[in-house]
């Protein structure tokens, strides 16, 4: 009852003001738990990256000590949150050229470069698709809050390709059932280390959060989300092969935990254990995309051709 009425007080000292000192307490139920979770379960009014920015900052204290995210804690703990001056909770525009696939009156279709995150987020606020997308067209989906105007899916930094873009409210919705009723299409051309056994493949391993590396995700555990990655090899080369990749599920780093997985990282992609490679990037594009028209209802394939640095790297393999 203690604690119910602190957080209470709490969320009132967040209206009055928002620098004021928030206290909490944790109890036994919450030993074990990681710092920066238990403040994202109590704290549903700030953002994740936010929180653990706070903590990195000092801004967290537990018992009068400042600790890490990854602190665990004990229960009975008396912890004081500083929050510091709010950012702009809204898209930037930003002048920074974008490469139109397909428009219509709901849909854009970006094709997006390798080291372009897609909306801000852990300490990135500028450079990012979406900045790059208010700048361009102005006014979009507002389905996905005002830090993520018309996101209905993403890409990893490093990963290029194809990524949609909801202009209107509805258009996002519409989209956001294709993609969780996995009636979206989505091709990816990904070149891994080593030669491929069989010519085609599914690999249906669950993926969770890799609790040692939290950066990582993992296909060795079995309480992870199902997820299933089909391939197809177009060519072998003496130590490497070039895919065909087919996903039905949208898992973070979905293909690369699971080519990793079965012995064939993406090249270049150090994080799942591939050698140094001779290029900035990993070798891994989404390269077309199909779905159902909003406006119109017709199935619509967008392609986004092999950028020039990865066609370039597969061409010295001939």
């Amino acid at each position: 009852m203690v604690r119910g009425f602190q957080q209470m007080w709490s969320l009132f000292e967040y209206n009055w003001c928002s620098t004021s000192v928030i206290h909490l307490e944790t109890a036994s139920t919450d030993r074990g738990q990681r710092l920066d979770q238990f403040l994202h379960n109590q704290l549903p009014q700030y953002s994740r990256s936010r929180l653990q920015a706070w903590i990195n900052q000092g801004r967290v204290q537990v018992n009068g000590t400042p600790a890490k995210r990854s602190y665990l804690l004990k229960g009975e703990e008396q912890i004081q949150v500083s929050p510091a001056d709010l950012a702009p909770l809204h898209a930037v525009p930003e002048d920074v050229p974008l490469e139109v696939l397909y428009q219509d009156d709901d849909v854009i279709a970006i094709a997006k470069p390798a080291g372009m995150v897609v909306h801000a987020g852990a300490g990135r606020h500028s450079g990012t698709l979406v900045n790059a997308l208010v700048h361009r067209f102005g006014k979009l989906s507002s389905a996905g809050g005002d830090l993520r105007p018309g996101i209905v899916h993403r890409l990893d930094r490093l990963t290029s390709g194809v990524i949609l873009v909801a202009k209107t409210d509805v258009a996002h919705r519409h989209l956001a059932a294709q993609f969780s009723n996995r009636n979206v299409e989505k091709i990816y051309l990904a070149l891994v280390h080593g030669r491929m056994k069989m010519d085609t493949g599914q690999i249906t391993k669950p993926i969770a959060r890799d609790p040692i590396r939290r950066v990582r995700m993992t296909a060795k555990s079995s309480a992870g989300r199902q997820a299933m990655t089909e391939y197809k090899v177009l060519r072998q080369f003496e130590s490497y092969s070039y895919l065909e990749v087919k996903i039905g599920t949208g898992r973070t780093h979905q293909i690369r935990v699971h080519l990793a997985s079965i012995g064939h990282p993406v090249a270049g992609d150090k994080l799942y254990g591939a050698p140094a490679a001779e290029m900035p990037r990993f070798f891994l594009h989404a390269h077309r995309i199909t779905f159902m028209s909003p406006t119109s209802g017709e199935r619509i394939t967008v392609t986004a051709p092999l950028p020039c640095e990865l066609q370039e790297f597969l061409d010295a393999l001939h």
